[in-house]
């Protein structure tokens, strides 16, 4: 199977899952000039964008514009397009929003092995910066070990960073594939690390050794998704907070909008930026987490 490619199944014409929260509150918290929003998706319109025939979910629609205002509403000035699944190889969304933000916006994409060389020079001059790849069972499962280095020697030349996205358990099987990886990795969502473990579990250790490396950043989004407690994800926050004392110079941060496949605790955006000062304790490790590491992982200008 190949990094992105998932079982054969016929995708709903409906959405399967739920919307974001249409009304995020204002938050208290005031990011810093230049703040970047590490990891968003931007969904359709499906009758501009067409979704992915064989995508593993449908989502509401959830375009560039609706994006753009909430990031002035929350205040971020920069930010980066994940592509998604339910969009697939195909990347026209995501070249659109970069094609209209000035370079204040970078991109990752999903690639298969047979993406043809012209298509990544396509994407890297409008600045698509990584490659992710889902491990997860939903997203299409783990890929292909070949699979992924055929891509990574695609994309080496340009500099492109890697991100993994993995549940604890697969990042603890994973180790030393992530540990041979030649370029800039990080690892989404707190590593999906099982909170009940808390700072003492297996997978949480790993994670931190592998942020020691000095080639290796994470991403500390997602509290919502790997909190068992529910608002406001004391329980999360936490374990996010432990990994920017410990390394604070390898963490990123996102709103992960518009939530998709959010079953239980679905976040409103405002409330997820008021807990950017619980999880960086400090405005050094603030600054870091959303201007400065930002800046230096996805190849901001910089000032």
């Amino acid at each position: 199977m190949s990094p992105t490619t998932n079982a054969a199944r016929q995708p709903s014409a409906e959405p399967t899952c739920p919307p974001p929260d249409p009304h995020p509150r204002k938050p208290t918290y005031v990011p810093p000039p230049g703040a970047c929003d590490a990891h968003f998706h931007v969904f359709g319109p499906g009758d501009v964008f067409p979704y992915a025939p064989k995508r593993p979910f449908t989502p509401h629609d959830q375009p560039k514009e609706t994006l753009l205002a909430l990031h002035r509403f929350l205040g971020f000035e920069r930010g980066v397009f994940v592509q998604s699944t339910c969009h697939g190889t195909d990347h026209r969304a995501l070249l659109d929003l970069l094609a209209t933000t000035d370079g204040r916006y970078r991109g990752v994409a999903l690639l298969d092995p047979d993406t043809p060389d012209d298509e990544i020079l396509r994407l890297n001059a409008a600045g698509v910066c990584g490659v992710r790849f889902n491990f997860l069972p939903h997203l299409g499962g783990r890929p292909s070990i070949d699979g992924m280095r055929a891509v990574m020697e695609k994309v080496a030349p340009f500099g492109w960073h890697v991100e993994v996205h993995v549940t604890g358990k697969e990042l603890l099987d994973s180790l030393d594939l992530i540990t041979s990886i030649k370029a800039k990795v990080v690892i989404d969502h707190v590593g999906r690390v099982d909170v009940a473990e808390g700072t003492s579990g297996f997978a949480f250790g790993a994670l931190k050794r592998l942020l020691d490396r000095g080639t290796i950043w994470v991403k500390l989004s997602g509290v919502d998704r790997i909190s068992r407690s529910g608002p406001p994800f004391a329980d999360a926050v936490a374990l996010a907070r432990a990994l920017a004392r410990h390394a604070p110079q390898r963490v990123l941060w996102g709103t992960d909008w518009p939530h998709p496949n959010i079953s239980r605790f679905m976040p409103n955006d405002g409330e997820l930026v008021d807990l950017i000062p619980q999880i960086a304790e400090d405005e050094r490790t603030r600054r870091l987490m959303l201007v400065d590491n930002p800046t230096e992982f996805f190849g901001f200008p910089k000032g």
